[in-house]
């Protein structure tokens, strides 16, 4: 069973009454949001759709934490906006000059690319949430039991309490006033005026009513299990570091149950992704990261979500560009075609139910085969698609472009050694190095080249003939070494694409300049 069937399973056997289930997940927009961040909300997408599988209906809700604290000026962003630090991010400048605030930038920025993989929850901006009015019981609430907050926090921590600390703690951060940030001391409660008074270290002070304060907000591992109550949360995965013994989901949900009499959502902790050869976390304010977007630019949507859906939740992997481009489409394109004939099964078929946007959906060329013919049409598209429908394949076209678009963004931004070309003479030196058995294969596929009788299965049925053997494994063995010296004589490399594709794209009077020497 599929991680994701079965966890919905597991929700709908502890709620067998329930018809609406609430799935929930949420990100700081702190910088351009990166696909370690992604697994957050695609975990929760995958357990939602298995949710719907099983006839139930789903709240998706993604949470925007906007009302969180600038903490970081990301890598790329200007280094003045040091002078933000500490105030909302829904109240920091755009970064660009483009949209309302620096939240809602890169807010639309993810938002956007969620549309593309067909990821459409109910978004809840936390700055919104907070200044509507909409918590202010939830926050009394907090402020009347902070003392017993305090206790549980402190039950996590190796530190020791003290009497002192107990009557000083208060569970909410407040935004000054006068200069927009959190350099605030919160001094004192009245319970009977529901009021507070802090002083900033900007020299403001004033004293707030919390039912009319627009400023205030609950800190993070007592504002998590405000929410879980305020939208009934059945479901909400988590990141490796909100998930040991001491980490945010514990705490939160002991708070969860004591202070606000709310049991906690099931939890699902997942691991992070780190960039093919970098043990760092990804980070967006370093700028240490790929983006969804720049996933977007050489695979399909469904491709990855596959890669995503395969991976239990807490397994670790890694995102490359480089060659592990070829073995994803690769494994993906095997396992497309079985799980489309009826032939796959297990967690893979469940995997690609799980990531592909329908059950008619188109099949796409390959990416390999793309990818190895471009650079030698100069990437036209229309030698392309003629090269294709010579070999009996007619992809739909707007797959086709689009795989196109992503393999020529692949090859001239990350693989640009593989932008080879046919070689403009002879490589005689390679020729002159090729034994007598070797140049008698070349000369017999010479001659098939010259005929114009063969269509292209019978040409290759007659060149795989040429390295006729008794023994298999050894035919097998000069086959491969005839094909290895095909793409050294007319590309001047091991491999290249299928052979009477790479016929038609050279055209025979080129590859006999290159081969009958």
């Amino acid at each position: 069973m599929h991680w994701a069937e079965r966890i919905a399973g597991r929700l709908i056997e502890n709620h067998p009454e329930r018809q609406t289930f609430v799935c929930a997940s949420g990100i700081s927009p702190s910088g351009q949001v990166h696909i370690g961040n992604f697994r957050e909300i695609v975990t929760t997408a995958f357990v939602a759709k298995a949710l719907r599988k099983a006839g139930k209906e789903v709240r998706f809700i993604f949470s925007w934490d906007d009302f969180d604290r600038f903490r970081k000026v990301p890598a790329n962003v200007d280094p003045g906006f040091v002078q933000y630090i500490g105030m909302p991010y829904a109240q920091v400048p755009c970064p660009y000059g483009c949209h309302a605030s620096y939240a809602a930038h890169f807010e639309a920025e993810f938002e956007r690319a969620l549309g593309v993989f067909g990821i459409r929850p109910e978004f809840i901006y936390q700055s919104r949430e907070y200044q509507s009015g909409r918590y202010y019981p939830e926050i009394l609430h907090a402020l009347r039991h902070r003392e017993e907050i305090y206790d549980i926090l402190m039950a996590f921590k190796t530190g020791e309490s003290s009497a002192e600390d107990r009557a000083a703690y208060y569970p909410v951060n407040i935004y000054c006033r006068q200069c927009g940030k959190d350099s605030t001391t919160l001094h004192h409660f009245n319970d009977t005026a529901e009021t507070v008074a802090y002083s900033c270290k900007c020299g403001h002070s004033e004293t707030l009513s919390v039912t009319q304060a627009d400023n205030m907000k609950l800190h993070w591992k007592i504002d998590w299990p405000m929410r879980w109550k305020l939208e009934q949360v059945d479901f909400e995965p988590g990141g490796r570091d909100h998930s040991s013994e001491t980490g945010s989901y514990n705490v939160a949900a002991v708070i969860s149950e004591r202070i606000f009499g709310n049991t906690p959502p099931m939890y699902e902790p997942y691991e992070f992704i780190s960039i093919k050869g970098s043990y760092s976390k990804m980070s967006g304010s370093s700028g240490h990261h790929y983006t969804p977007d720049d996933l977007l630019n050489i695979y399909a949507p469904e491709n990855i979500l596959f890669l995503f859906a395969k991976y239990q939740p807490g397994a670790a992997f890694h995102i490359g560009f480089d060659e592990d481009v070829l073995r994803n489409y690769a494994e993906f394109e095997r396992y497309a075609a079985g799980y489309a004939a009826g032939t796959l099964s297990g967690d893979y078929a469940a995997a690609l139910g799980l990531s592909l946007p329908s059950e008619s959906a188109r099949k796409a060329p390959s990416f390999s085969q793309i990818a190895g013919l471009l650079p030698l049409i100069n990437f036209s598209r229309e030698r392309l698609r003629g090269i294709l429908a010579q070999a009996g394949e007619e992809p739909d076209e707007e797959q086709l472009l689009q795989t196109a678009d992503r393999a020529e963004h692949w090859l001239r931004n990350w693989m640009p050694h593989k932008l080879v070309t046919f070689n403009s003479s002879p490589n005689l030196a390679y020729y002159h190095s090729l034994t007598a058995e070797e140049l008698k294969w070349l000369r017999s596929l010479c001659g098939l080249l010259r005929s114009s009788k063969l269509n292209d299965q019978e040409q290759m049925t007659a060149v795989y003939a040429i390295c006729h053997h008794e023994d298999k494994k050894t035919m097998r063995a000069q086959q491969k070494r005839l094909f290895t010296i095909i793409y050294q004589l007319v590309l001047n490399a091991d491999e290249g694409p299928r052979l009477p594709m790479l016929i038609q794209a050279a055209g025979t009077e080129k590859m006999l300049l290159l081969l009958d020497l």
